[in-house]
């Protein structure tokens, strides 16, 4: 029998470095998550935010612990705009884990930041994450979805994909690759941009329940192996 293309299981690459200091939290019973970002992070079109179905998998994960996950998200912000609300949209929160899913909007929207402005202040918005010394980082980057994927912005999409990663590696932080995992449900599992894209969004830029549900569970298998790894681990 021929298998079906859908069922092949295409998971997300693993998280390079262990997550210490969430771990360290977790193991005295107790984490907090901030997710910071745009429309994917804050929601869109009715659909459940990645950051309200975290929690829920999280506490799943880590039953005997006391999580939170405030979400943080602001529609078609990027990073420029997320970076000067981090005094009090993150560090008054005092977070042990941050999730800031960044990018997007610099490449979709034909007004928004450029791509020298957006990845100048990921490099800065992690260098003040790090420098507070008690909080992880997880770098989001885009979604695969055809608002980014047309003549004009596939280039671009590729670039601050590449970006990302590489302020990620230099800085020593984690990157959930969001891109190569939905690029990867398309081309190797063969999902159609039908079901990976709300069906009421005429932009094609914001991920269906389904996507949503499948991404935040394949973030928090990455978490859990994350915290892991870690010399406190859960």
């Amino acid at each position: 029998m021929a298998l079906d293309p859908s069922q092949i299981p295409v998971q997300a690459m693993p998280f390079e470095r262990p997550l210490t200091n969430f771990a360290s939290r977790l193991k005295d019973g107790q984490g907090k998550v901030v997710a910071i970002g745009s429309s994917t992070t804050a929601g869109e079109g009715g659909i459940a935010p990645y950051p309200q179905r975290l929690l829920a998998d999280l506490r799943i994960k880590f039953p005997n612990v006391a999580i939170d996950v405030i979400n943080r998200g602001v529609g078609g912000e990027d990073a420029p705009l997320e970076l000067k609300r981090f005094d009090y949209d993150v560090f008054d929160l005092n977070p042990d884990l941050v999730i800031w899913q960044v990018g997007t909007n610099s490449v979709w929207q034909s007004d928004g930041p450029s791509f020298a402005d957006t990845t100048k202040a990921i490099r800065k918005g992690v260098d003040r994450l790090l420098g507070a010394k008690r909080i992880d980082v997880i770098l989001m980057d885009l979604q695969y979805v055809p608002a980014v994927l047309t003549p004009a912005k596939r280039k671009k999409a590729n670039a601050m994909v590449e970006a990302i990663s590489q302020i990620a590696h230099k800085k020593r932080v984690n990157v959930f690759r969001r891109f190569e995992l939905m690029k990867r449900w398309h081309e190797v599992a063969r999902i159609s941009f039908d079901r990976m894209v709300d069906p009421g969004d005429d932009t094609r830029l914001h991920a269906s329940d389904w996507t949503t549900d499948k991404m935040t569970w394949q973030l928090t298998d990455a978490i859990f192996a994350a915290v892991n790894k870690a010399p406190h681990g859960a």
